[in-house]
């Protein structure tokens, strides 16, 4: 048996791509899939205020908050199914449509779109048993398609086409699972973009699809049997899962034998006294441990419990109608590190830890001896430890992550030793397809002007070749004319925040550039080069240029620079990003009317937090499914986990933290803070999806009727003439899983 190749980490805001994931093709370029790019050709400014609808306010709505009294006007707007949330969703659709109609190029730029993602893409191959699995689109297609070969240069068949499921395309394959022998293959089915997923499993000889279903479940293994994750709170509730709103508590691990009902399965473990921990279960490649990683918010710290099968005295059938949970031996029982499991050898375990190593290192340990540790690989001293997957009996591939440029060796699985440097671009690896006993090993690559290329790597030669395997062309797209530069902005504390530049070659830095300036800067997520259709878009066709800022609260330089941006320091994200715009202004690529700030769920909140702190700076604000009321967002679905990065106002002095900077407490009228000079709020549009199960559309709604309320209705003449308005995707989620069309259009807005 081998270990999982897919699992959902629901705690994480963004999905944090590992190497040894097989998604399909939207799913690993996701930061391109969030891009809305031309909208700032379609914010226009205007010279009159919009007549924006009129939000009710309950103003009996007052929370005490440690002695401090906090109006919550809209908290009306967080039941998604009251009949006022939706005639309020709808009056600022037709808002939202009104303003960007009036954009006379948005159908050519429509076509533009359009024509470049009509390209071939595919992923990496994958081997089970003897054959070869990998996805491919073929263009325009809504979800990439999973097919099946005997070999790499046999013919490929289909094996489960997804658009197959739905007449929309909102119907998308968010996991999958293939047995060793490559028999079965398990899939998840998300609808709408939806976290929770449908289990069903087909026999890949002759893909009938078996009469096991599994509902609610968040990742899933194909061993002799199923092994899953559901949550206990949500059976038997309707299956068009992702408008709910409450928090997401007491999970379970199960194991399901195929062929029986989902209420006949093996409960593995619960604890009932830790509704809020998680839990995530994979089995080792001997298929002789399954091993579970227990977390209890999204810090990057884990208890670790393995359990031999060998302990089970009447195997697993035995356990089939009992109660008992596994007999799991706890081998680290604290939350004080992070702890991942990368090969082992019989009961000689390797990890990849940050324990005493905020870059990271890995370290060994025989289950005979736990309390004996040794180091395999030290951390290094500047270069982040991404990734280390065991491949070729005992090699290894590790990916580091320098300066946020990739970097891969080989080196001894046992030694830790040094033995090829394998040469890759400036970029982005989004995956290693490889496990223990392959020798040849598949490597998928992008960058900002590379859409992808899947290089085929056999380790068994002296000096191992990069051989490129398949490279994705996008017609009419030449890399050529386009320059891609890092540079290293100062922020207000004097700390060097890198950042890459994109823009066409030779442009005159005269301040005349429209700018799209993109930041995360949370939960440990590196935000590195990717290709986006919608980025080449702008910067060919409206010279624009675009620019990553690499800021605090991120991966990029380890678990320092993390926690750098995260609790009581949060406004050093803030900082930095304003400092990253500031340098585009003064280095002469943009001015502050033409700017563009965008940012995604974490990056959400970047976006709400510094349009509030400097409007001044911005002539056009995206953020998409932000989290923007922070006193109240651990209340709902995962929320509770992000506590680790934000800290929570049900204790006081970490209200204090939030109050500072939350997006919807602190939206001031910049004419009355500077008397003297003519200022208004950057046009600004949030984004956000009606099954946003994970940062819940209730965060963007309360946000958007406060600014146009404070801003706007509130006054008789308002000097507020940049529109604020709000864009709500219906039938989609936090943004994995979209179908091609809501692709384009989410690029064109």
């Amino acid at each position: 048996t081998s270990p999982p190749r897919i699992k959902i980490t629901l705690p994480q805001l963004h999905f944090k791509i590992g190497v040894t994931i097989h998604l399909p093709l939207n799913s690993q370029l996701i930061h391109s899939t969030i891009t809305v790019t031309i909208t700032m050709g379609s914010l226009c400014f205007l010279d009159e205020p919009l007549h924006y609808p009129v939000a009710r306010r309950d103003e009996s709505v007052v929370d005490d908050y440690h002695g401090v009294k906090i109006a919550d006007p809209y908290r009306w707007l967080e039941d998604p199914d009251a009949e006022e949330v939706k005639e309020f969703v709808e009056e600022q659709v037709k808002l939202t449509e009104s303003v960007l109609e009036k954009c006379e190029t948005r159908e050519k730029l429509r076509e533009k779109i359009t024509e470049l993602y009509d390209h071939p893409r595919y992923g990496a191959p994958f081997k089970r048993g003897d054959k070869y699995f990998y996805f491919h689109n073929t263009g325009l297609q809504a979800q990439s398609v999973l097919y099946v070969q005997d070999s790499l240069d046999g013919e490929p068949e289909v094996l489960l086409d997804p658009n197959a499921l739905s007449e929309d395309g909102t119907v998308s394959l968010s996991s999958l699972s293939i047995s060793e022998d490559a028999k079965y293959l398990a899939y998840g089915l998300s609808a709408s973009g939806s976290d929770w997923v449908t289990i069903n499993v087909m026999r890949v000889e002759d893909k009938k699809v078996e009469a096991d279903t599994l509902s609610w479940v968040s990742f899933l293994i194909l061993v002799h049997v199923l092994l899953f994750q559901i949550d206990k709170n949500k059976e038997g509730e309707n299956v068009d899962a992702g408008t709910e709103t409450n928090s997401n508590l007491y999970q379970e691990v199960y194991y399901h034998f195929l062929g029986s009902d989902q209420s006949e399965d093996i409960l593995c473990w619960r604890d009932p006294e830790n509704p809020k921990y998680r839990f995530r279960a994979s089995v080792t490649h001997d298929g002789k441990y399954v091993l579970l990683y227990i977390k209890k918010d999204s810090g990057l710290v884990n208890k670790f419990y393995y359990c031999d099968f060998s302990d089970l005295p009447n195997g697993l059938m035995g356990l089939k109608g009992k109660k008992a949970l596994f007999p799991f031996i706890k081998l680290i029982d604290e939350f004080d590190a992070f702890y991942d499991a990368i090969a082992n050898d019989d009961t000689l375990f390797t990890f990849r830890t940050n324990k005493d190593a905020p870059k990271y290192k890995l370290i060994r340990v025989d289950l005979k001896e736990p309390t004996v540790w040794t180091d395999v690989l030290q951390e290094a001293e500047k270069d982040v430890l991404e990734a280390a997957c065991a491949v070729n009996g005992n090699q290894m591939i590790v990916s580091y992550l320098s300066d946020v440029k990739y970097v891969l060796q080989t080196r001894d699985l046992k030694s830790g030793s040094f033995l090829h440097q394998l040469p890759i671009d400036i970029g982005t690896v989004y995956g290693i397809s490889a496990r223990r006993t392959d020798n040849v090993v598949f490597i998928g690559f992008t960058s900002f002007l590379s859409p992808g290329i899947i290089y085929q790597c056999n380790l068994e030669t002296e000096v191992p070749n990069m051989k490129i395997f398949r490279e994705i062309v996008v017609p009419g797209f030449d890399r050529s004319e386009f320059h891609v530069d890092q540079v290293f902005v100062p922020s207000k504390d004097g700390t060097k925040i890198p950042a890459f530049i994109v823009a066409r070659k030779n442009i005159l830095l005269d301040g005349s550039h429209s700018c799209l300036l993109y930041g995360y800067g949370g939960f440990n997520i590196s935000i590195t080069p990717s290709f986006s259709v919608g980025r080449i878009v702008l910067i060919r066709h409206l010279g624009a240029v675009f620019c990553i800022a690499n800021i605090r609260g991120g991966g990029e330089y380890g678990e320092e620079w993390h926690k750098a941006g995260s609790l009581a320091k949060k406004q050093n994200c803030f900082d930095d990003f304003i400092s990253a715009a500031e340098y585009l202004i003064s280095s002469g690529y943009t001015q502050p009317r033409k700017l563009c700030i965008e940012g995604g769920s974490n990056g959400g909140l970047l976006v709400g937090a510094c349009i509030n702190q400097r409007p001044d700076l911005f002539g056009c604000a995206l953020a998409h499914v932000g989290v923007m009321d922070m006193l109240r967002y651990h209340k709902f679905t995962i929320g509770h986990s992000w506590t680790s990065d934000y800290g929570c106002s049900d204790k006081e002095e970490e209200f204090y933290w939030l109050i500072k900077y939350s997006p919807l407490h602190n939206i001031r009228r910049p004419w009355e803070q500077h008397l003297d000079l003519p200022s208004q709020y950057p046009s600004t549009m949030l984004l956000t999806a009606d099954h946003d199960d994970r940062v819940v559309p209730l965060h963007s709604l309360k946000l958007l009727a406060t600014m146009q309320y404070v801003l706007c209705t509130s006054l008789e003449k308002s000097p507020q003439t940049n529109p604020i308005i709000g864009r709500i995707e219906c039938k989609a989620g936090h943004g994995a899983g979209r179908p091609t069309q809501k692709l384009t259009n989410i690029n064109l807005v």
